[in-house]
């Protein structure tokens, strides 16, 4: 999966002491798109390249082994051998190490935390930084704002040596993926799971069990991947808002998606292995 860049590490400690060195990656947002090296794998532009006067808006985000990233907080146009491009994009071009991908998909979740929460959703004020923690805060009413992570699962529904996959209606991805949705206020994971599976496709399932995990940061989710089976009638009752198709296919059949950056590809292939957890 994207996250799996061993022996390569990633460092998130807050640190805002932490100052930008001329080596050090920039990573500038604009909407869903990130500033990025044309014609080479996916890297971010290092301060050395850019105009950026010393007063730049730059918060660090992370590290990965020695390489520092920050974040550019303000308006920044691209220079001349970069240019702005969609997670989607990057990721389908397929070119960069997985480390990379990893940093991209991570800088954009604080991309989007900071510039969603730049104002206090209770009294409107200006907020700043912590100076204690990742954390942005309010000076007028004391509110705190964390980092937003929200609560997925996927769902691996399994009969006997068919799994269920599905393409979603509204997405020109020709790949299949698995059930998926986010996690309601005073819900398990696991009521997750039913409640998803019924909605989608009309089926009641049984025998929930965990698999792994995966921060996804374009869309600030943490999944979490199940199987379970299916629990009576096998016919599937498509909710046509969500899904445009969703078929039981053998296991001897089942076909990944394009890269292995991602759980459902991963539940997929171990389906099809025979490896996914009884």
């Amino acid at each position: 999966m994207i996250q799996d860049i061993a022996p390569h590490r990633l460092w998130n400690p807050y640190d805002p002491a932490k100052r930008c060195r001329p080596q050090d990656f920039i990573v500038a947002a604009d909407g869903s798109s990130l500033l990025v090296a044309d014609g080479e794998p996916l890297r971010f532009p290092r301060r050395e390249e850019l105009a950026l006067d010393e007063e730049a808006a730059l918060t660090y985000l992370f590290s990965i082994d020695d390489e520092a990233f920050f974040l550019l907080r303000e308006p920044f146009p691209a220079p001349r051998s970069f240019s702005y491009q969609s997670l989607r994009s990057l990721r389908y071009a397929g070119n960069g190490t997985r480390e990379m991908f990893f940093a991209a998909y991570t800088a954009m979740h604080l991309a989007i935390w900071y510039r969603n929460n730049h104002f206090c959703g209770t009294c409107g004020h200006a907020t700043v930084d912590s100076a204690e923690e990742r954390a942005l805060v309010c000076p007028s009413c004391g509110r705190i704002i964390y980092p937003q992570l929200i609560p997925a699962i996927i769902a691996g529904v399994i009969d006997g040596d068919r799994i269920l996959l599905t393409k979603y209606a509204n997405r020109s991805m020709p790949f299949y993926a698995l059930i998926a949705g986010f996690t309601e206020i005073g819900e398990t994971f696991e009521q997750c799971v039913e409640r998803e599976v019924y909605e989608e496709v009309g089926l009641h399932v049984k025998n929930i069990r965990y698999y792994k995990s995966q921060p996804w940061g374009n869309v600030q989710d943490i999944l979490a991947g199940f199987y379970c089976d299916v629990d009576g009638d096998r016919a599937i009752r498509r909710q046509e808002d969500e899904l445009k198709e969703a078929i039981w296919v053998p296991r001897s059949e089942v076909v990944g998606q394009t890269d292995d950056f991602s759980l459902t590809h991963e539940m997929m292939m171990t389906f099809r292995a025979g490896k996914e957890p009884r």
